[in-house]
């Protein structure tokens, strides 16, 4: 079984900052930067992430999150 890892996104109209905790008491938490707010940077962060397991993710729902909504 694969292990979930909760992706927060901290949106800005340029940026959006990473961060990911690992599921269980035990997980790891950490920050993975910023990336641009830009389609093909969330589409290959999602897919780097995917490889590492299943991903549920959260993110404030203002205007500048709606790249980061289609690209996931």
């Amino acid at each position: 079984m694969k292990k979930i890892l909760y992706v927060g996104l901290d949106v800005h109209a340029e940026t959006i900052a990473v961060g990911v905790a690992e599921s269980g008491r035990d997980g790891e938490v950490r920050s993975l930067g910023t990336i641009a707010n830009r389609l093909e940077a969330i589409r290959k962060m999602v897919k780097k992430l995917q490889q590492q397991g299943d991903l549920r993710a959260c993110y404030l729902p203002l205007l500048a999150a709606h790249a980061a909504q289609r690209g996931m």
